[in-house]
Parts: C-alpha cells; structure tokens; sequence
C-alpha cells in the first residue's frame, strides 16, 4: 500500500518538528509526508529536519477543515491510505507497519484509529520529553504498556489520529463550515465514511496525544463552537444525537464549574461566555458554527 501521514497544524513549530522527526524511525517509512499550515512560520524549521517532510505547504485559507483539505487534495490519486495527526501527536514506532497489516486484512475496513497511551487533551498537557519517555523508555523510566483494550467497531474516528481508506473517500472533504479549530470536524467527516464500509478503535495502533497548549482558538470562540457545531451536526445529521448532546452538556458542566476556580492553562469563563452565546442564539434561530468569525 502506499501510506501518506498528514498533519495540519497552526502556532507550534517547535513541536511540530519533534513530532516530524520521529517518523524517521517508523518500522515501515511512510511514503510521504504532508505538512499544511496556516501561516508561514507554522512550517518555519521543518526543512532543516534529517528527513523533512516530502510537502509543507501554507494554506490560502487558515483552519483546520480547510488545511486538511488541502492535505486530501495534494494526496488525492497518490495515495491508498492517508493517516491525519494532530501536530502534537507522537506515534509509537510500528504505527503504519501495523495499520498496512489491518487494511491489508479486509478491503471492507475503511478507517482506523488507535487506543491512547495517554491523551492530554483529556488529563492535562503532557511536554515532548514526558511522551517520549512514556513511548520509548529511558534513564529511570518503564516504557509504557500498550493499551490492553479489545478492538471495537466505532461511527467516528479520533481527530488526532485517524486513517483513511482513500479508495473510501474520494468524493468526501472536511467541512468548511466548521471554522478555525474546527471542533466535531473528525465526528463530521467519519460518521460519513462510516457509511462505506466499517472502522476500528484499535490498540494495534497508538501513540500519545499530548494536548499541547498554545495554537489554539480563544476560549470564547471554543464555548460558541462547543454548542453551535453541535447544533449544526445534529442537522446536518452527522453527528449521534446521545453523543452529541452528552458531549454538549459534559462540556458546558465541566465549564461552569471550573470557571469559579479556572485552570492557569484554559480560559473556562471565556468558554462559558460562548457557550451562552451560542444558546442565545438557538432560542433566536441563528446558532451557526461561522459565526465566530464575527465575535
């Protein structure tokens, strides 16, 4: 198979290269690398890596559906497989040697995403050295075991670590309407794919997320999404209304009360300032994920 990784990414160059630089010692190389930012000095340092990326382009729009558009785009026709990470996803070491083997497998699976070792987005940021010492081991620490969680079928595939049969979603693209952060993008997008085949939540592949801070909408821009792309997917009928809703309330709850005492790291009472927003505007009838561009 011919394997392509790709990786949209906004504001965390630094990161970014370190994430980069490891699929040098994948145990089955990718045939390419995509880079697409948002901005010039999102991809600034990438050429000077051992093994730069085969393309690290900017988009001519900035967000994260229309970057990984134009990562589909440039792979299109190239490609049988192409695996999207978030820029601050690092990959244990037989990822795609292990994803070739399950495609291989079955025509019938069309995407695949991994169990986490860890996930930050969800327990706290992780820095570069600590998920690398959880992946690899080192001086004083214990490579951390791979996930001992049964394969199972899932609708929706992980944004950070997603694959793709190509051959599944030639005619699919993220939606645009779905602005910046994006937010519900990889719900969006899968449940779709999901339709054409079956996918997998599997820990044959892994890695950690470490839910890098910086690069990120405002917390006020994220509240509104939090509750109007909910809103728009529930429409648009991509999105499982338990799942939704309880993504909705978990978020808004978790908002609420952590705005009396925030995290140094997340602007809750912005997000809660959204998320009010956002049901202001359903009881007028005009909740919409573009609307951020205007707060």
């Amino acid at each position: 198979m011919r394997i392509h990784v790709a990786i949209a990414t906004t504001g965390r160059p630094d990161v970014l290269c370190k994430v980069v630089d490891r699929f040098r010692h994948q145990t089955r190389k990718a045939d390419g690398i995509v880079i697409v930012g948002a901005a010039p000095e999102d991809i600034a340092g990438l050429d000077r890596l051992a093994c730069p990326p085969d393309e690290a382009v900017v988009s001519p729009k900035k967000g994260l559906c229309a970057q990984r558009n134009v990562a589909l785009s440039l792979l299109r026709g190239k490609s049988d497989a192409v695996v999207f990470f978030d820029d601050d996803f690092l990959v244990a070491h037989d990822f795609l040697e292990r994803l070739e083997q399950l495609f291989q497998a079955d025509e019938k699976l069309v995407g695949l995403t991994g169990w986490l070792i860890a996930d930050g987005a969800q327990t706290g940021a992780l820095t570069y050295e600590e998920a690398e010492a959880m992946l690899d081991g080192g001086p004083g620490q214990t490579r951390a075991s791979r996930p001992d969680k049964p394969d199972e079928r899932t609708s929706w595939l992980y944004g950070c670590n997603m694959a793709f049969r190509m051959s599944a979603c030639e005619d699919l693209s993220f939606d645009e309407n779905l602005p910046l952060y994006g937010w519900q993008e990889d719900v969006d997008f899968t449940e779709q794919l999901a339709r054409r085949g079956y996918m997998l939540r599997t820990s044959a592949i892994t890695g950690i997320h470490m839910g890098t801070r910086g690069g990120r909408t405002s917390g006020l821009l994220l509240g509104y999404s939090q509750v109007a792309n909910i809103v728009y997917l529930r429409r648009k009928g991509t999105i499982g209304a338990a799942h939704g809703w309880t993504l909705m309330a978990r978020n808004v709850a978790a908002n609420l009360a952590k705005s009396i005492r925030p995290e140094d790291t997340i602007d809750r009472r912005g997000r809660l300032k959204g998320n009010m927003r956002a049901f202001g505007d359903m009881l007028r009838g005009r909740a919409d994920p573009l609307r951020i561009l205007d707060l």
